[in-house]
């Protein structure tokens, strides 16, 4: 499911009902999830790779969204292993190609896949559940001794705005309508600060060699084609609740098409933990 929290992850949230902003059936998310693919794939990749991930591994994406994550796990783990690709919708995963079985699931709601798995991986989706360190205890439990469970998520709290070089009234507007967004995600219980509680949850969660790091994309051309399709697509429930108007999205918008915004997005926080083996000669 990958983005962060301001942007949701690649696809429909588990157990959020219509309280989630980002619908993966309203016709901006194929845009979404293309410009999402663009800025996070290379950190993502980097840290699985990280893994040791290989031939005959056996592997878990959940809220896979597109296919791109699970396409890239394929390639590694060869005719010998195996992928596992899961969301709550499936519309934009196209074919992610050989090696790739696609279900549509539930993480909260609907029976774990029977594992064990050599790594579970999960991206921009804890931070939109209410239960989610009860989900990452689920994940651990399927991971196998001295397997890799990797979890991704954005801290906002860390680096708030949308223009960070805010450095006229078109900046200061694009900010506007940035903490707006962040308010209609924090009340439909978004932890805005949890990309940071990670390796704490890791650890306490009883993992070893708990390793994690940001990647923050300052500005770039995905950067700004991810912020007008998360403006559009949350455009009637910014203006509603009163947190911009009509006037002042119509005016961001045309901003960013006249390419006036070096547009940055949340930190993503990826982080990585080795489940203990069952015992030391494992």
């Amino acid at each position: 499911m990958s983005g962060p929290p301001e942007y949701g992850p690649e696809s429909g949230v588990p157990g959020t009902g219509d309280g989630y902003l980002l619908d993966n059936r309203q016709v901006e998310a194929g845009t979404r999830l293309t410009a999402i693919s663009e800025l996070f794939d290379p950190a993502t990749f980097r840290i699985l790779e990280s893994t040791g991930v290989g031939p005959g591994w056996r592997c878990w994406e959940i809220g896979a969204g597109g296919p791109t994550v699970a396409s890239w796990l394929a390639e590694r783990v060869g005719r010998t292993g195996s992928v596992l690709a899961t969301d709550i919708d499936l519309s934009w995963m196209g074919d992610p190609g050989p090696g790739v079985t696609v279900q549509r699931h539930d993480v909260v709601a609907e029976p774990l896949p029977p594992g064990p798995f050599d790594l579970i991986h999960a991206r921009l989706l804890l931070v939109h559940l209410p239960d989610r360190v009860e989900v990452a205890r689920a994940l651990i439990g399927l991971v196998r001794p001295s397997g890799w469970l990797v979890l991704e998520d954005a801290d906002p709290a860390l680096q708030p705005l949308a223009c960070i070089d805010e450095r006229g009234p078109d900046q200061q507007l694009a900010n506007r309508v940035r903490t707006g967004f962040r308010s209609l995600l924090s009340g439909r219980g978004v932890d805005l600060s949890f990309g940071r509680t990670l390796p704490r949850m890791f650890r306490d969660l009883g993992h070893l060699d708990v390793e994690a790091e940001a990647h923050f994309p300052v500005t770039s051309p995905a950067s700004a084609v991810l912020e007008r399709a998360t403006v559009e697509q949350t455009r009637a429930r910014l203006v509603a609740e009163g947190l911009v108007t009509a006037e002042d999205i119509d005016r961001h918008l045309a901003n960013l098409a006249a390419g006036r915004l070096d547009v940055a997005t949340a930190p993503m926080v990826s982080t990585r933990g080795r489940r203990p083996p069952q015992d030391p000669s494992d």
